[in-house]
């Protein structure tokens, strides 16, 4: 079956990453074409090679690529290039990317400091604006397109954590950037949400495995509701893509059942 539209994904981990990208490729759930972006190359061909296993018929390739703006352009700009991804317009983009740091404050350089915010909520934005500017790009000719019932130009979704809403001592730069994806998320939202364009933020409360790739202590953990399945995510995910004009969810927590909050 052909993939009935494009999904990218930045941050493509052994864990989050690929739980999400396997439901969005599987012809039974998704049915997506995905396009998986992470730093490092070779984990990231690993996991390619992997997913494509476990998810037959899926179509799934792979942009190494890290979330400075010069560097997100070529991989969106490879994306659009490449044959598997032919005729399919963009209809879900996924910002997963894991960013931490600890430092005592009186530590901290200004630079690392900086530097932290640039990666993480720099990229989010460069990422947002590329996936924004290719959602109007597909669907209906662009932000110039006659006027008619609002249609669903696609999905932005990034994933946060609680650092997002409170921030523990020590890792002031981790908290900051995670606080500034998630205004930005909100004003995204507000300026995109009457253009088509459905935008979300995900708080992640509590550790997420990939328990088809896992050891069964992993896998056990997810069963007993003590870790979130990575698949699990893919799935919500799925449904947030799926939800109508007329009913969109803006923000989610989510969290296993024994996750204490």
């Amino acid at each position: 079956m052909a993939p009935k539209g494009l999904a990218i994904l930045l941050g493509a981990g052994p864990q989050t990453g690929a739980g999400i990208a396997r439901i969005l490729a599987s012809p039974s759930h998704g049915n997506l074409a995905v396009a998986l972006l992470a730093r490092r190359p070779e984990p990231l061909h690993e996991l390619t090679t992997s997913l494509r296993s476990s998810a037959p018929g899926s179509v799934i390739e792979a942009f190494p690529t890290d979330t400075q703006p010069d560097s997100l352009q070529r991989a969106f700009d490879a994306i659009g290039a490449h044959p598997s991804f032919a005729g399919l317009p963009l209809s879900l983009a996924v910002y997963s990317v894991k960013h931490s740091s600890k430092t005592p404050f009186l530590e901290a350089r200004y630079a690392d400091f900086t530097a932290s915010l640039t990666t993480y909520a720099g990229g989010a934005f460069a990422f947002a604006q590329l996936a924004i500017t290719r959602f109007l790009r597909d669907h209906d000719g662009g932000d110039d397109a006659p006027a008619q019932a609002l249609k669903k130009k696609g999905t932005l979704i990034f994933t946060g954590t609680l650092g997002a809403l409170r921030c523990s001592a020590e890792y002031a730069a981790y908290g900051a950037g995670r606080a500034a994806v998630r205004q930005l998320a909100q004003s995204l939202a507000r300026e995109f949400s009457g253009r088509g364009v459905h935008v979300v933020h995900t708080i992640a409360n509590g550790g997420i495995r990939d328990e088809k790739g896992d050891a069964a202590a992993e896998a056990e953990s997810v069963e007993e509701g003590k870790k979130i399945s990575a698949e699990s995510v893919g799935k919500t995910y799925l449904w947030l893509h799926d939800q109508s004009v007329d009913l969109w969810t803006h923000e989610l927590d989510l969290r296993p059942a024994q996750e204490k909050f």
